[in-house]
């Protein structure tokens, strides 16, 4: 197994089943872990917040019989011209872990490059592969086991949650179909890679500019807001670029009958998805929001167990 977790992409499919074999018996089973990762510390470093970040890998590591320690950019001196060899060789001898949830993703790498202790990507600007994995785990939980040939239609801004879905679909036996505006597509190189995987595992990309498209007969429909965590000075105009690409009842209509919807939340009702979607019984954003506290419990387990 891999020291770090920086993206799907450099797990296997059989690594990602572990992965979801875990997180299924420690929610299925949270007493018999209490003590997994008794006393350690997992150092979490925040140069952007969040709700679900932060609670779950703070509550995981509580309940997995470690500490977590809560670092933002004003804690540390990774803002203040700090290079980060300096803190990722100096916060190796104090911790036993890393979670990073910034900016660059850069930054993620290079504090993986340094550190002699696992690094966790949070989310960066590139990517987000703890709520992709999430996502794809509780696919697992709701239509079973086997997610061979069924399909995930993610539509909106081709940002760092299009690009961890991408890379996880063939690793769970998805077909994925990527919708964006023409001006918010995906990084190139990101679909390139996920192109090549989803050769090799015999599953499916599609890239379109067309919400009909993707969403046809899908099993899954995912969205994210339009404009993400630090690109607050584009909302106004990524609303005018973004008009026509809500996921309502019309867009819902044209997937599978059984067909669930995702959002990864914070969510904006009435722009990216419709209250009467994101509200009704297809929408399973809540178990998506518990299940990253076991996943990433699982994913704490498999790096850091001693």
């Amino acid at each position: 197994m891999h020291k770090d977790f920086i993206e799907i992409h450099d797990y296997s499919a059989a690594e990602v089943m572990q992965i979801f074999e875990l997180a299924a018996d420690i929610k299925a089973n949270p007493q018999s872990y209490r003590r997994t990762l008794e006393g350690q510390t997992l150092a979490m470093i925040f140069e952007k917040s969040s709700t679900r970040t932060r609670v779950s890998f703070e509550v995981g590591m509580f309940q997995l019989g470690g500490h977590a320690l809560f670092l933002s950019s004003r804690d540390i001196q990774l803002g203040r011209g700090e290079p980060i060899y300096d803190t990722a060789k100096v916060l190796s001898r104090y911790i036993d872990g890393i979670m990073a949830r910034t900016f660059a993703h850069k930054t993620v790498t290079d504090l993986a490059e340094y550190s002699t202790v696992p690094v966790i990507n949070g989310l960066t600007d590139l990517s987000h592969p703890c709520q992709a994995t999430t996502d794809y785990f509780t696919a697992w939980e709701h239509f079973g086991k086997n997610l061979k040939g069924r399909k995930i239609a993610y539509v909106g801004d081709g940002n760092n949650m299009a690009h961890s879905l991408l890379f996880g679909a063939s690793k769970v036996g998805m077909d994925i179909a990527i919708a964006t505006p023409a001006a918010y597509q995906c990084d190139p190189v990101v679909v390139a890679q996920a192109q090549a995987d989803a050769d090799a595992a015999g599953t499916r990309v599609i890239i379109t500019s067309s919400m009909e498209e993707a969403v046809a007969g899908a099993d899954i429909v995912e969205t994210d807001v339009w404009a993400s965590m630090g690109q607050e000075a584009e909302a106004q105009k990524r609303q005018q670029d973004f008009a026509g690409w809500k996921v309502d009842k019309r867009v819902m209509s044209l997937a599978g009958k059984e067909a669930i919807f995702m959002h990864c939340l914070p969510a904006h009702r009435g722009e990216e998805v419709s209250a009467e979607v994101i509200d009704s019984e297809q929408s399973v954003i809540y178990d998506e929001a518990e299940n990253r506290l076991h996943v990433q419990k699982a994913i704490m387990v498999t790096l850091m167990k001693r």
